[in-house]
């Protein structure tokens, strides 16, 4: 009976990481991408379109996660119809992801070598095609890094998401663990948590270390 609940809980914590992951990089990325654009210098300036984007990420990002998946409750149960479980929980782990993405975005296609951009630019190549042809592919370890962080991020949301009904190993760890002191299931909770963190962390090293052979970097 235990292994069936750690088994169970361990594909809702991963069915919502995977999704949310997902979703928060498809929200996230096109806003980092329009961080880097607009700011002083970049390939479309635009300073008020920079700040007015600054201010709504900050805003986001400044809401604990807990406050955040309440406000956004209503929002759940219009997309998914419900308030309860590890697919309503999605939304507000997707969304209070997402700033995050978009700060790791912009911080990964700045560092790109701007002597890069410069060549690209008198060559003719549009702004669209420097960004996905040039800046992505050269901020491809950094990115592989974000993404790496914002997956682990997520683990520990969502076992913070379980206190409030999303399901996963942090439900299972409270409900059975802290509420029944049962502390054995939530030791072996804590432990596959740590594994999947491990596991992330490893997936995400390789990738960033094979980037940099292909490249020469190593």
């Amino acid at each position: 009976m235990v292994f069936n609940m750690l088994w169970s809980s361990t594909l809702e914590t991963l069915y919502m990481v995977f999704f949310s992951t997902l979703f928060a990089v498809l929200l996230g990325f096109p806003f980092g991408i329009l961080l880097v654009m607009t700011e002083e210098n970049g390939l479309w300036s635009h300073p008020k379109c920079h700040q007015i984007l600054e201010a709504v990420i900050n805003v986001l990002r400044s809401f604990p996660f807990i406050i955040l998946m309440i406000v956004l409750f209503p929002l759940s149960r219009v997309i998914t119809g419900t308030t309860i479980g590890s697919t309503a929980a999605i939304v507000p782990l997707a969304i209070g992801t997402a700033p995050f993405v978009a700060r790791m975005i912009e911080g990964a296609l700045s560092e790109v070598d701007s002597g890069l951009i410069e060549a690209s630019e008198s060559m003719g190549a549009s702004n669209w095609t420097i960004i996905y042809q040039v800046m992505i592919p050269e901020a491809a370890s950094s990115l592989i890094h974000g993404i790496t962080i914002t997956i682990i991020s997520l683990i520990g949301y969502s076992s913070m998401a379980g206190a409030i009904g999303a399901g996963g190993l942090g439900d299972l760890a409270i409900r059975y663990g802290y509420q029944r002191f049962q502390i054995d299931i939530m030791c072996y909770a804590i432990i596959i948590l740590l594994l999947i963190v491990q596991l992330t962390q490893w997936i995400g090293n390789f990738l960033i270390l094979r980037r940099k052979k292909k490249l020469g970097q190593l």
